[in-house]
């Protein structure tokens, strides 16, 4: 009878093969955060065993709270959406991805190729694009590289860094805020730097706090086992970012340096 009870709950056991939602702030238009990111959740259901899909989120405030309140179990953010989760709901760093073998990435003012601005004093009464309004660290660059906001002659929010880079190439803005991964995407079709930030702590894939120890470990296993140096891991990897070649663990006091920098920006 021992037997037939063991067996009985086997099946209970694996439908419970937990499904998993990964989340993500929104980096391009919900189709295109589709295409990047299904490769990976594919690779983690394939790697875990887990069932994990990936849901859109519309801005950076969704994405957070649908972490936190558990609607997702898993995220990819930006530096400010995660430290903002952390200090809402306790969320979790799991990994963050290595930008050409490094766990940092920079934040570049991009400017039209023919542009007569040569660095950040020439932006002074000129137009500007940024990407979402929460997305403080933006904020924090461009101030600390000499110009405030009051000095743009306006400037705009247009969600993504894709829609960044094409509005600066189309010239509806004289200058824009990228990721560096989507300033080298867009530079061979008109665009040029005029300043990079210091380096940032990477974007970082977070767990909600009640994730189980079990789940944590065999995700982060897999995250980490995903390098670019093979044709599966390399697929994975430059479709969620063409920068990216793999990963690192990630701690929450990896983030100490980023708060100091947006806390002058933070209501």
């Amino acid at each position: 009878s021992a037997i037939c009870l063991v067996s009985a709950l086997v099946p209970a056991a694996s439908a419970a093969a937990e499904e998993l939602y990964l989340g993500s702030v929104a980096m391009d238009v919900p189709a295109a955060m589709v295409q990047r990111l299904t490769p990976l959740t594919n690779y983690l259901s394939k790697k875990t065993g887990l069932k994990v899909s990936f849901r859109a989120s519309p801005n950076l405030d969704s994405a957070v709270n649908e972490l936190g309140k558990g609607q997702t179990q898993i995220a990819y953010l930006t530096p400010v959406a995660y430290i903002e989760a952390q200090e809402k709901f306790k969320v979790k760093p799991l990994v963050a991805p290595l930008t050409h073998g490094k766990s940092t990435f920079n934040l570049v003012v991009a400017v039209h190729q023919d542009s007569n601005i040569q660095n950040m004093a020439d932006l002074n009464g000129k137009s500007f694009a940024l990407g979402d309004e929460k997305a403080l660290l933006q904020r924090a660059v461009v101030v600390n590289g000499g110009v405030n906001m009051h000095q743009f002659s306006r400037f705009g929010f247009l969600k993504h860094y894709d829609n960044i880079a094409k509005a600066v190439l189309n010239k509806d803005f004289e200058a824009g805020i990228l990721k560096d991964t989507i300033y080298e995407k867009f530079a061979k079709q008109g665009l040029r730097k005029i300043h990079t930030s210091p380096p940032l702590s990477s974007y970082v894939f977070a767990v909600n706090d009640k994730m189980p120890p079990e789940t944590v470990k065999k995700l982060r296993t897999a995250f980490l086992a995903l390098k670019a140096d093979n044709t599966e891991g390399k697929a994975v990897l430059k479709e969620l970012d063409q920068g990216y070649d793999g990963f690192v663990e990630a701690e929450d006091k990896d983030y100490n340096e980023i708060r100091k920098l947006i806390a002058p920006f933070q209501k």
